[in-house]
């Protein structure tokens, strides 16, 4: 007889007990940076050491109304994404990331860049399912975060220690404009942000009311 009591791990819902779902894994991605330098798109993605994922807020908008207030959703802004990079023995991170800074300022000539098409580049972050690829079944992405309009504001070359026998590292740090977010196998449209959801075209500035104990 199977075992069926492992169905009933989950937390009690109105639709029944539900069962849990495998979660994504923090180790199992990789980076994309298209545009970044010149040709870095794959060499950078072997070196990567870690990446922060999105953060978005919003800013508030108070409504001082009778005895009370009342907020709405300002503009948004992300925070940047930390990138950092393991330093290669060939040169080739230093040399790309190198790449990237001279594209959005030139340091010989002290010449800045015309335009940010100039030296914008976007960012891709996916979260994988675990598989290497050298199969018919290949990587399955579960998710992937493209981050666009994005330029350095910080390099950080780090450091050299007789002390220590750390590999070195090279930290980036990733403004960007805009992002959109697919899902496995989802392309076009984004889904979640950047998906397109339905909006009631109303006139007041308070939520919608629910029914009690909703």
């Amino acid at each position: 007889m199977p075992i069926t009591s492992l169905n009933n791990f989950g937390v009690p819902t109105d639709a029944g007990n539900q069962v849990l779902l495998m979660p994504k894994l923090k180790y199992r991605f990789r980076v994309t940076l298209l545009g970044f330098g010149v040709n870095a798109a794959t060499e950078l993605t072997k070196q990567v050491v870690d990446v922060s994922r999105p953060k978005v807020g919003f800013e508030e908008m108070p409504l001082d109304v009778y005895n009370s207030k009342v907020y709405l959703a300002g503009k948004y802004t992300f925070e940047t994404l930390a990138l950092n990079l393991r330093d290669d023995a060939t040169g080739e991170v230093q040399k790309l990331v190198g790449q990237q800074v001279q594209k959005q300022f030139d340091f010989v000539e002290q010449a800045s860049a015309r335009s940010g098409i100039d030296y914008k580049f976007t960012t891709k972050i996916e979260v994988l399912d675990g598989g290497n690829g050298n199969n018919a079944a290949g990587v399955n992405v579960l998710e992937t975060q493209n981050m666009y309009g994005c330029f350095l504001t910080n390099v950080d070359y780090g450091d050299a220690n007789y002390a220590t026998n750390e590999a070195m590292q090279v930290a980036l740090t990733i403004r960007f404009d805009n992002m959109v977010q697919w899902g496995a196998g989802e392309q076009g449209v984004g889904v979640g942000i950047g998906a397109t959801v339905e909006r009631t075209l109303g006139n007041t500035t308070t939520g919608a009311t629910t029914a009690a104990g909703a």
